[in-house]
């Protein structure tokens, strides 16, 4: 096929970034908006020798998973991938989605995957589940400031105040800012000429505590008549910080390197289970507290502690797994790059009286193997040892460094926790052939209506 030729097609599967999988005269189509089952007329808009991408035209016959969306901005925005699939059918999607990646990448046999999978973690109401959002600014056609979301693969702003994944709070604070810069004429920033002021504003809310931040990233220095911008916000309940960061590089980084308080405190609080977390502007904090409540007691409950281990918690963050880790364990070391997350990390144990738990500032690939050496150096050769190590790191998986070091300190076991399923498939295969089973996996859906999952794995030392 050819650009621009149409085809009526049947959706017969779904790709990694939730596209339906159709096949027009044997030609392989990705369409972008299209439920497994769905038959639908498409329109290619890119082919390759054996295959194209293709525009859903107009649905001929819905799937029987192809439901309403809740947001009218669902099929633009690039937020929501899969809202118009039912989410019985999402759940079954990204369950399948680790298993296909456990086979095709890890290598692992059908037989044992059915063995050791567990059935996915959804939740009962997968809507309003943010508890932060980043809002980019812009300038509609007329002139007037807006915010809301970016088009699918673009800088094009959707304007939308009202996200049907994040909290009703952000509305009303994102239409306060909105009024507040056309009052003053306060301009947004302006990616392709690098001026205007206002670029983005995150908002954060804590589901137990109901405090909310709002902190505004600027290209400049000081935000003008901000005070009256703090006499309106601080109107809304639960208002705890206002503050502000500068960024002024021509970058796609939302956050600049430090933030300033305008006003109350540069935190918020917030729990997950027993445990109280404070949560700064720059701190990496799951964003959906009731799975992330779910998923870590799961790590837990992989990791098996008895009260005597020592483990390690790698690509820590503010300390969330560590200090739940910590509960159990003698001993807790995390370790996380991010100086401002290793400094939450300290503050949270010390608030929920942990004083178990100690941690290092540096990438974790530099860290356990600086740690391992040096503890052969001090001890004639002896090997480190460590009882349980958690990794949860970013999309691109654990480097291939650490995964040695992991290998040789071999701990009894391993829990990795994953929001990439390709690259936990690539890391497990690697540890899985130095002498570990996997044992146990499960998803958990941290992210409804998107095609994101996490997922957790438990290895046991098998030599």
């Amino acid at each position: 096929m050819q650009k621009n030729d149409t085809a009526i097609i049947e959706i017969t599967d779904i790709a990694a970034g939730g596209e339906g999988i159709g096949k027009a005269d044997g030609y392989t189509l990705f369409v972008k908006d299209a439920v497994i089952g769905d038959k639908a007329e498409v329109k290619v808009i890119k082919a390759k020798k054996n295959y194209g991408y293709a525009r859903l035209m107009q649905v001929i016959e819905p799937s029987p998973y192809r439901v309403e969306p809740k947001c009218g901005f669902a099929r633009r925005c690039g937020g929501c991938q899969i809202q118009e699939m039912s989410y019985d059918r999402q759940l079954a999607f990204k369950e399948q989605k680790v298993r296909g990646n456990l086979e095709r990448i890890g290598g692992f046999a059908p037989e044992l995957i059915d063995q050791v999978m567990e059935p996915i973690v959804g939740m009962e109401h997968p809507f309003g589940y943010r508890n932060k959002a980043q809002f980019p600014f812009g300038t509609d056609k007329k002139g007037n400031p807006v915010t809301g979301f970016y088009a699918g693969r673009t800088h094009d702003i959707i304007a939308n105040t009202d996200c049907a994944l994040g909290v009703a709070e952000n509305k009303e604070i994102l239409e306060i800012i909105l009024a507040f810069m056309k009052k003053y004429k306060i301009l947004s920033y302006d990616e392709k000429t690098g001026k205007g002021l206002i670029r983005h504003a995150l908002i954060r809310y804590g589901f137990t505590t109901k405090e909310i931040m709002v902190c505004l990233v600027i290209n400049g220095t000081e935000i003008p008549h901000a005070a009256d911008l703090i006499e309106d916000l601080i109107k809304i309940p639960g208002m705890t910080s206002i503050t502000f960061s500068v960024n002024a590089r021509r970058t796609n980084v939302i956050m600049g390197d430090s933030y300033e308080v305008l006003w109350g405190q540069g935190y918020i609080t917030d729990y997950i289970g027993k445990i109280r977390y404070q949560i700064s502007p720059l701190s990496f904090y799951q964003v959906n507290p009731a799975q992330t409540e779910k998923l870590y007691s799961l790590a837990l409950e992989y990791a098996d502690l008895k009260g005597n281990e020592t483990v390690w918690d790698l690509y820590c963050g503010i300390g969330t797994i560590s200090l739940f880790l910590a509960q159990r364990a003698e001993k807790v070391y995390g370790v996380e790059i991010i100086p401002q997350a290793i400094h939450n990390a300290r503050e949270n144990a010390q608030i929920n009286g942990i004083e178990n738990a100690e941690f290092f500032v540096g990438k974790a690939e530099e860290v356990l193997p600086g740690y391992y050496e040096e503890y052969a150096r001090k001890h004639g050769g002896e090997t480190a040892r460590a009882d349980v190590i958690v990794v949860d790191p970013p999309r691109k998986g654990c480097d291939k460094v650490l995964l040695d070091t992991i290998v040789k300190m071999a701990p009894e076991k391993v829990v990795y926790v994953s929001c990439d399923p390709a690259t936990l498939a690539r890391d497990l295969k690697i540890l899985c052939g130095n002498g570990y089973e996997l044992k146990r996996v499960r998803a958990v859906d941290q992210f409804p209506m998107s095609v994101h999952v996490e997922t957790v794995a438990l290895l046991d030392f098998a030599l």
